[in-house]
């Protein structure tokens, strides 16, 4: 069985293009939820495999949803930790194919019990490109993104390029040195946040999902990172008060909350 999602989902207006079609399987609940992507290595070493599973569970814990790409390694080690039903899949390929098949029983159960999303045809095989396309959809949902482990030139550098362009916040477990040069690097362009303490990032996390449940809807699409133009034409009168008052900033023609 598969279905289209009814509804636009606020978060993908900071996507390049809206996607044309999306099919789902699972609880389309999830989507309203406060989320946060996490990529990174198919192939993680010891360290990342123990913490993204912590912090998986955590952060699912305290109300988040967690958003990857059910690929093999840091994808499916976060969808475990937060459990099938706190967590969405996007997948590269269409909704009634399950990719990669070591994954089909983590899939199946998210199908269950969580969501799977695409914006491919049902049918469709992954390709080479429609893993970064994947990726697009896989950060916008997300309030901010999570890089676990990643190298220089990887598929997981290609979701940073996403958040940054989407102004979303960027965190990476710390490494030690020849360990994951491309998160060490971004720390050291000053582009992202380590987490140094599990505990109070998920602490700080829940507190931004608990006050996005209250927000006022101007400020709930400000979440998104929309363009200042948008933002102009849907809250004309809201946004020159948001930004006087500094509960808004605009930083390279996008708003943000503060």
């Amino acid at each position: 069985m598969h279905t289209e999602i009814p509804f636009s989902i606020p978060e993908l207006s900071s996507m390049k293009r809206y996607p044309e079609k999306l099919y789902y399987r699972g609880d389309l609940g999830l989507i309203h939820r406060p989320k946060i992507s996490i990529v990174g290595t198919r192939r993680p070493n010891p360290y990342t495999r123990a913490i993204t599973f912590e912090l998986s569970k955590k952060l699912a814990f305290s109300g988040m949803i967690i958003v990857s790409g059910a690929a093999a390694g840091v994808d499916a080690i976060a969808h475990q930790g937060a459990g099938a039903e706190n967590t969405i899949a996007v997948l590269p390929s269409g909704i009634d194919v399950r990719y990669p098949n070591a994954n089909a029983k983590l899939i199946q159960a998210i199908e269950q019990e969580g969501l799977t999303l695409t914006q491919f045809e049902p049918g469709f095989t992954a390709r080479e490109w429609s893993f970064v396309v994947r990726n697009e959809v896989v950060v916008a949902l997300g309030d901010a993104l999570i890089v676990a482990e990643a190298d220089i030139g990887s598929g997981s550098m290609r979701s940073v390029e996403y958040a940054l362009e989407m102004g979303k916040p960027i965190y990476v477990l710390p490494h030690r040195l020849r360990e994951s040069a491309a998160t060490r690097q971004l720390l050291a362009d000053g582009k992202a946040t380590a987490i140094d303490d599990l505990d109070m990032f998920v602490a700080r996390m829940s507190q931004k999902g608990k006050n996005a449940i209250d927000d006022t809807p101007f400020i709930a699409y400000c979440r998104n990172n929309p363009t200042y133009d948008e933002v102009v034409v849907k809250f004309p009168s809201e946004i020159f008060e948001a930004e006087l008052s500094g509960l808004i900033e605009v930083k390279n023609g996008r708003v943000s909350v503060v």
